[in-house]
């Protein structure tokens, strides 16, 4: 997952409402969200067995992760990172002494209490605490200025996006913003890519997910088309 936007109001009816978009080779293999694992929901990537984001609807936590910039853990001891959004989800620590396993990444864990974010970078452990507003998470970690484009044009959007005031509202602005308002994949600024290798490979966006979490449930959407905004279809959680 190569971008994250969340939403964090606690005055509001819903407190927090968090988009993922996953980008990865065309051709990994996966299957779109599931109770994979007791308890917990989410996509799963059949190549390593993990997931890019989780659910644990009986504590309204989610756990999303992104791969992050550093060095890379040693080829020989090389864990996958798919097991961390699902410890992130379940409230688990996160297992600082093992962390030398994995590549860089950034891991958010986000629930009624607030939104947690861990970036490692192959040599040390940071922890932010996101407050109140919209933020946005992409591969560099939590982009708080205007320097990266993606951010400048799409957190605005997020930001203004109307806010619905009970979970089956009216989500139409989050689902137009979150399959790339509109964009073309060439524009710099586009959340929704496309990208074509030398050596054949095609690196693109497969999914966009859409979660909201209130104190009377979780509203879940996920669609493997991400640039359709009527794509997107409900997913059960209770």
């Amino acid at each position: 997952m190569c971008t994250v936007a969340v939403s964090i109001d606690p005055s509001a009816e819903i407190p927090l409402i968090l988009v993922g978009v996953r980008d990865e080779f065309i051709d990994r293999p996966w299957v779109p969200p599931g109770e994979y694992w007791p308890g917990l929901i989410g996509g799963r990537d059949l190549q390593a067995g993990g997931t890019w984001l989780a659910v644990d609807p009986a504590a309204r936590r989610i756990g999303a992760l992104l791969n992050g910039h550093g060095v890379l853990a040693p080829e020989r001891t090389r864990r996958s990172r798919g097991d961390l959004p699902l410890r992130a989800a379940a409230g688990e620590r996160i297992p600082e002494t093992d962390l030398v396993h994995y590549d860089p990444f950034h891991l958010l864990s986000a629930d009624l209490g607030g939104v947690r974010l861990w970036h490692w970078d192959g040599i040390a452990l940071k922890r932010d605490d996101l407050p109140r507003g919209t933020h946005m998470i992409v591969n560099s970690g939590w982009e708080r200025g205007e320097e990266n484009e993606r951010v400048a044009f799409f957190r605005p959007l997020f930001a203004k996006a109307h806010r619905p005031s009970e979970l089956d509202g009216d989500w139409k602005d989050w689902r137009e913003t979150a399959t790339g308002a509109g964009l073309p994949s060439e524009d710099p600024r586009t959340m929704i890519v496309r990208h074509e290798l030398p050596d054949g490979r095609i690196f693109g966006s497969l999914s966009v997910t859409l979660l909201a979490l209130a104190p009377g449930g979780i509203h879940y959407e996920f669609t493997g088309d991400p640039r359709d905004p009527e794509a997107f279809d409900r997913v059960p959680v209770e």
